[in-house]
């Protein structure tokens, strides 16, 4: 009784998904862009941070209402970068049709917290440098991230990353090799998931599964919220997780 009383407590209503994604969002791409070495830049309704040739600019949109001058900074942050730039709105308030970017849209999901399976496989929290490489490509691959090909270690994932306040990486292992991964980020009583990827020569084993089981079992008595993929949607509602919104996600072409 008395678990099912603290769950309820902590539980967020889906209407609040998206504002508390915004946060979340903001605090995992400030700690990775503090950790690539990168400028860091904090308004009222966005946060950006300026990468760059390769990283590129990214700007999480933290409020549905944006001024005109926070908008006029974005549109000029996005003039001068360098690499690409890429936007994620949350509350899909925002048009930035005028900087000729592509947009498209993928579900805000809320997990309630709750009870978590044991995951198929050996799912760990990274602590060493040599496996945090080798998580690196993984998501890479993954994701078919080009920016970051020809490959450099630690430009993606520097090891800095696993130190900073809330943020995690989790892999799991198949066949003596890490075949998936998924970055987690725990702030202010609310867990997200980021970068959660299979390798492409393990895909359809259950990794991406076993990866979310595992990384969910420290965070299960917290709301967690998630964007999703088309694909990645049906594992996630499997899992427990609901849509509550439509983020809104930009990019350069």
């Amino acid at each position: 009784m008395t678990r099912e009383v603290n769950e309820r407590d902590r539980s967020l209503s889906a209407s609040d998904a998206p504002l508390r994604q915004a946060r979340s969002s903001a605090v995992f791409w400030a700690a990775t862009g503090r950790v690539r070495g990168h400028e860091v830049l904090r308004r009222r309704g966005f946060l950006a941070v300026v990468g760059d040739e390769r990283a590129g600019l990214r700007i999480l949109i933290q409020e549905p209402d944006l001024h005109h001058e926070e908008l006029a900074e974005i549109t000029e942050l996005a003039a001068r970068a360098t690499g690409p730039v890429d936007a994620e709105d949350p509350f899909s308030s925002t048009d930035l049709r005028h900087l000729d970017m592509r947009s498209w849209q993928m579900p805000v999901m809320l997990r309630q917290p709750g009870a978590v399976a044991e995951p198929a496989m050996t799912v760990i929290r990274l602590r060493s440098d040599e496996d945090l490489r080798a998580a690196e490509r993984t998501v890479i691959a993954a994701f078919e991230l080009a920016r970051f090909v020809p490959y450099r270690a630690g430009e993606m994932f520097p090891t800095a990353l696993i130190h900073q306040p809330g943020v995690d990486v989790f892999v799991a292992s198949l066949d003596g090799e890490i075949a998936g991964v998924c970055v987690t980020v725990v702030h202010e009583g609310l867990g997200s998931h980021y970068w959660v990827g299979t390798a492409p020569a393990f895909r359809s084993r259950g990794v991406g599964r076993a990866v979310m089981l595992g990384s969910l079992a420290p965070m299960a008595d917290l709301p967690c919220t998630l964007t999703a993929s088309r694909l990645g949607r049906p594992l996630y509602e499997s899992l427990g997780f609901a849509v509550t919104s439509d983020s809104t996600w930009w990019s350069s072409r």
